[in-house]
């Protein structure tokens, strides 16, 4: 992993300023000399810049984006804890560490915190962005900020806009923080329980009814207790606490709130998808309670040149991850045209 310090003001899109900012990445394979065969995949929520790691079979030597032929970069996002500037940094101008003094940040903020990483890499042109979820946020913004920086766009289980069902699946997990007696004491592991109390909430938007009953449901038809299921809520709920930070869970899904492409444009979705002239593809997962198919195939109505794919998967929004071979092939499929 790398490190880009930027030691400069940075202005947020709330109007207020950090002081300088960290940014963690990683990167794999080399620019070629006409710095344009980068490809630059935006992560979700809970991930990070090791994108070999958390989209195996998707990236890395020998698998559909693959570092022999492109220059990749991955991110860590402003907010996060996993190295780049957050709530658990220090804040330069008082020594202290911010925890929940970090201020208010937008998707938009951390595209430009990525667009001077892109700058400091050298990359005149981004030859593919790509990003699932709330990856896909980010790759949309970028989209518009910066029209002739990328050629070609990779969205997957993503939306245009946040939306009414998205907000309130966050707006509970948040909660589920907030009533844990420990949230905003000044350490590390404040709002720990509420924390695993959050993810039990997005395991239940990131599956769904389907792969639940299949892979969860009991055998022994006689318990009164200790269901299947509920061990497999705590064990994720306990694995999310182990490895991220309920102040950057809160606070991402804050900006995940924000997430409107149409926001200070006009405020018209259609109008600024189709100022999009990237080609784009976009992926549906049928089975996807948090992000629905009706979100992209909404996209793919309005920007001109888009294909969208649909995939059959049981694994819901997690089936972008999850379903590598199916979704890398439609992927390859679509560049080689």
């Amino acid at each position: 992993m790398d490190e880009f310090h930027i030691d400069q003001s940075f202005k947020l899109e709330n109007g207020g300023t950090l002081p300088g900012i960290k940014i963690a990445y990683h990167t794999y394979g080399h620019l070629n000399d006409a710095a344009d065969n980068a490809v630059w995949i935006c992560h979700a929520l809970t991930a990070n810049s090791n994108v070999t790691r958390w989209w195996p079979g998707m990236v890395g030597e020998n698998h559909f984006i693959n570092p022999k032929t492109h220059f990749i970069v991955c991110a860590n996002i402003l907010g996060s804890c996993y190295g780049t500037s957050g709530p658990l940094s220090q804040d330069p101008d008082s020594g202290d560490i911010y925890f929940s003094r970090f201020p208010l940040i937008t998707i938009r903020d951390m595209v430009n915190a990525h667009i001077l990483l892109r700058k400091h890499l050298g990359i005149r042109q981004i030859a593919l962005m790509m990003g699932g979820s709330m990856g896909g946020y980010q790759a949309l913004e970028w989209c518009v900020m910066e029209p002739e920086m990328i050629r070609d766009l990779f969205l997957i289980a993503t939306s245009a806009a946040e939306t009414a069902w998205g907000v309130a699946v966050h707006t509970a997990q948040r909660l589920a923080i907030e009533a844990d007696p420990s949230w905003k004491d000044l350490n590390e592991d404040a709002g720990a329980a509420g924390l695993k109390a959050a993810r039990a909430v997005g395991i239940l938007t990131y599956r769904n009814y389907t792969i639940m009953k299949e892979k969860q449901s009991e055998g022994d038809q006689e318990k009164l207790d200790d269901f299947r299921a509920s061990s497999y809520i705590n064990y994720q709920g306990d694995k999310l606490v182990q490895r991220f930070n309920a102040y950057s869970y809160w606070l991402l899904t804050k900006a995940m709130d924000t997430h409107n492409l149409s926001r200070g444009r006009g405020g018209d979705l259609k109008k600024v998808l189709s100022a999009i002239r990237q080609r784009t593809l976009i992926i549906g997962i049928t089975s996807d309670i948090l992000c629905p198919l009706d979100e992209q195939k909404f996209i793919a109505d309005y920007i001109p040149d888009c294909r969208l794919v649909t995939i059959d998967s049981i694994y819901g929004h997690d089936g972008f991850m999850v379903e590598s071979e199916k979704v890398g092939n439609s992927l390859l499929r679509w560049l080689r045209k």
